[in-house]
């Protein structure tokens, strides 16, 4: 249940109550693919870097280690150790991110594992199906996300078949939640928009999805070649018809600047692999802009990452040390390196919170926009 405590403009203050715990909005949702940060950091890690949410991969988990093995060992939470709210993605951003090795039909899509080139069929049932075994929080609903640009001819048959799936995926997860041997019977379903860049078709498939009284509702399909430019107009676009009184989810995105921009056009969640990853290469958000620990410039610097962060990395280790670590290899570079970066996502999302409690996100958005993209 959402549930709005305030405005500012069009940013939202709110909480969203869920079968696993609240969550306080705006949030970014911490992705742990396979059941785990990349960069050897375990849920009890994200405890401490003041993660609300695990996202889990359910077309990756479906794969390896199997989501009825996640089932017979008790579901997500119990596997990963994370008591908190976890949400699954549906399997649908595989239709995009693995266009070479799939064809898509009106039942659904077959894959080509990426793993050992074994056929999968995944439709809106089977999506269902697994994430009701995977016993997540939020299931997302199975979609196709196309590639931007996209033909608007295809964009639009696109749309017409996400909705017709989205009916299916209702009524199946409905079915799953009232087994008696479901892990969680009170699994919520979000449906994803869709619509390519096209603000006509974006504005239809969100009129026609709001129909279904869903439990959150997504903006997919964005941060996949388009400029941010028109990720935010199309945000504009869209969030006039979302429901005001339900969670709105942008997937995928994104940047410090990003977050910020779209938060002020009225976003509450969030989800990136960008900060793990790009800590995996060293390189590393700070509240003065983005740090290369690579750079020579850091070889007998003994400040922390960020003098401004209170993270267990910059409360105990150097530049220095950092840039050392990853010049030798040193798995623990990564590992600190990626602490740091979930830590300074999840301390702005609890800054961004502050400042709409405070009415004064306005002028914190038009301080940290100039600011946190910057490169040192």
């Amino acid at each position: 249940m959402y549930q709005l405590l305030k405005t500012e403009g069009n940013a939202r203050r709110a909480q969203f109550i869920t079968p696993h715990g609240t969550v306080q909005t705006p949030a970014f949702m911490n992705v742990a693919t396979c059941g785990a940060i990349k960069g050897a950091v375990s849920a009890l890690d994200l405890k401490g870097l003041k993660c609300q949410v695990q996202l889990c991969n359910t077309y990756h988990l479906h794969l390896r280690p199997g989501d009825e093995t996640v089932k017979k060992l008790g579901g997500l939470h119990r596997f990963t150790g994370w008591s908190g709210p976890i949400l699954t993605d549906s399997g649908g951003f595989q239709v995009f991110s693995l266009s070479k090795l799939r064809s898509i039909r009106e039942e659904g899509v077959t894959f080509s594992s990426h793993v050992d080139g074994h056929k999968i069929f995944m439709g809106p049932e089977e999506s269902m199906r697994i994430q009701s075994n995977l016993g997540s929080t939020i299931a997302m609903a199975f979609d196709e996300c196309v590639e931007n640009p996209a033909e608007y001819g295809y964009a639009k048959h696109s749309c017409e078949r996400t909705v017709r799936w989205l009916y299916r995926c209702k009524e199946e997860l409905l079915r799953l939640n009232a087994l008696p041997d479901t892990i969680n019977p009170g699994q919520m379903l979000f449906g994803i928009n869709q619509g390519s860049t096209y603000e006509d078709l974006r504005v239809e498939h969100m009129r026609r999805i709001r129909e279904l009284d869903l439990d959150g509702y997504a903006i997919g399909g964005l941060a996949v070649g388009e400029s941010a430019e028109e990720m935010y107009r199309i945000i504009e676009a869209v969030a006039p018809e979302m429901p005001k009184e339900k969670i709105r989810y942008l997937m995928g995105v994104g940047t410090p600047v990003n977050i910020l921009e779209a938060v002020y056009r009225g976003v509450d969640l969030f989800d990136c692999v960008m900060p793990s990853r790009n800590a995996r290469h060293g390189h590393l958000f700070t509240w003065q802009g983005v740090r290369n620990i690579m750079n020579a410039k850091y070889e007998l610097d003994e400040a922390p990452i960020d003098e401004e962060c209170g993270c267990p990395v910059c409360s105990h280790f150097s530049r220095a040390y950092l840039r050392h670590l990853f010049k030798s290899g040193e798995m623990l570079g990564m590992r600190l390196a990626v602490m740091h970066n979930l830590y300074f996502y999840n301390t702005l999302m609890e800054r961004i919170r502050r400042a709409l409690d405070g009415s004064t996100y306005d002028a914190f958005y038009r301080q940290y926009r100039e600011i946190l993209g910057r490169r040192l």
